[in-house]
């Protein structure tokens, strides 16, 4: 068979002409056929596979992307990538705004690519792409996509094996500002390594006060993060709200930032409202760490003059894994990713101590093959769980011995995933509460037991 390479595209003008670019159509029409025969067998998830299949075909793909897309934002660091970039993904396109966004939260490389190839319309433009991107991969993504803003959630120790300390992390991401001198930074002003990013334009976000509306909500991590001003000197807060996050200065006169985008948070047990500018913005996300996503979110999607926000929010549906209900044997299921030590203490102080609790850690390179980081995590916080603790995946062992010197005496170890998702389903007395790392969040995705309705 002949394969014409030929495609019609529409110019600036409306007009019509003939474009011979061989490669990059080719991998569009590999990569939507490929994407449409996964998703028909289900083989795979095809959150990188495709990407990987493109970049072959058409190593510049990316660049040849620049011109179908509008406004191109990337959200990076280290907590809140996937969450941050789904709720600015939302507001756009309940805005009324064409979009893609790697919505599954494949963020190197070849999930963005692979993001791209299987949504990119070559005879219309898209609006916006909101691209998550990890850390170490945003300069490689930067070489040739081209981008209009930058959201930097934080900077956590994470990932110790690829990443290094967070000077590293830090340089990485600075590398690829580097790329791009027009790039309008978001920066959230309480993380001081966050805020001290350097750009041509930038935009800080940051959390005035924090109200609690139950006092079984608030708990202090004893996980601190200690920073130097650039004098040398440790910085010092007015208000800490957690990890390195809040109100830092130091005596030479350094200080965070004023920021444009300023938020009264107040926590529920169910939802989180942000007042912002006067107008009270509620979100169906749990924690703190939850609210600064959102505030993100808000501050570019008001920076863009995006409308309707408040009653968009409201119809936010989260990423799998993050804040994530579903239900197992009919009992509602609450799944949280966890990764590092100070997402996982602000994931642990939203636990529900009635809840059955499953625990799953794998140590595969997405997940980071380092695993000591569960002895930073404060997991004495679910010592007094009503019910037994059930640990799965590559490492549960390691996680039951993290367990036994916190103080937690009913333990079961099931390794198997699949297992331990079945004994929790059949013995739970009321709701379910997993927290995984991330490929085992992909298994469980998986799983015919969890349902996203109550059958």
């Amino acid at each position: 068979m002949i394969i014409f390479y030929n495609i019609v595209k529409r110019n600036t003008l409306g007009g019509l002409f003939l474009l011979n670019k061989p490669a990059f159509y080719f991998s569009l029409i590999t990569a939507k056929t490929a994407y449409t025969l996964l998703r028909a067998t289900k083989l795979s998830s095809g959150t990188s596979i495709i990407g990987r299949i493109v970049l072959k075909l058409c190593p510049d793909f990316l660049r040849e992307c620049n011109k179908y897309i509008g406004t191109k934002i990337n959200v990076t660091g280290t907590n809140g990538k996937t969450t941050t970039s789904g709720l600015i993904s939302h507001l756009i396109k309940e805005s009324g705004h064409s979009i893609i966004n790697n919505a599954m939260g494949a963020n190197m490389l070849t999930g963005v690519v692979n993001a791209l190839s299987v949504s990119l319309n070559p005879f219309k433009n898209t609006d916006f792409s909101v691209i998550e991107s990890d850390e170490a991969y945003l300069a490689k993504i930067y070489e040739k996509l081209d981008a209009n803003y930058l959201v930097v959630t934080n900077l956590f120790r994470d990932q110790l094996d690829r990443y290094g300390e967070l000077a590293t992390t830090k340089k990485l991401i600075q590398d690829g500002i580097n790329k791009k001198p027009d790039l309008t930074l978001l920066l959230n002003a309480d993380d001081p390594l966050v805020a001290s990013f350097e750009g041509e334009k930038t935009i800080f976000y940051g959390v005035e006060n924090v109200y609690y509306s139950d006092e079984s909500l608030k708990s202090k991590s004893h996980t601190e993060e200690a920073f130097n001003c650039p004098c040398g000197k440790a910085l010092k807060y007015e208000k800490k709200f957690f990890a390195q996050q809040g109100h830092y200065y130091c005596d030479c006169g350094y200080k965070r930032p004023e920021p444009k985008y300023k938020a009264d948070v107040t926590l529920y047990k169910d939802c989180s409202i942000l007042k912002i500018n006067g107008v009270n913005y509620e979100i169906p996300l749990v924690g703190l760490f939850n609210a600064y996503n959102a505030l993100a979110a808000i501050a570019l999607a008001l920076e863009l003059d995006i409308k309707d926000i408040e009653n968009n929010l409201k119809t936010f549906k989260v990423a799998f894994g993050r804040s994530e209900v579903k239900y197992l044997n009919g009992k509602r299921t609450l799944i949280q990713l966890i990764k590092n030590p100070i997402g996982a203490n602000e994931v642990l102080k939203t636990v529900d101590k009635d809840s059955n609790l499953l625990i799953i850690i794998n140590d595969n390179y997405a997940d980071g093959r380092d695993v000591s980081w569960l002895w930073d995590a404060e997991f004495e916080g679910v010592n007094d769980n009503k019910h037994e603790i059930v640990v799965s995946g590559i490492r549960a062992h390691d996680m039951a011995l993290r367990l036994k010197y916190a103080g937690v005496e009913k333990i079961k170890i099931i390794p198997d995933i699949k297992q331990a998702v079945e004994y929790v389903g059949k013995n739970a007395e009321n709701n379910i509460t997993i927290l995984p790392t991330y490929t085992a969040l992909l298994k469980i995705n998986k799983l015919k037991e969890l349902h996203t309705q109550c059958y």
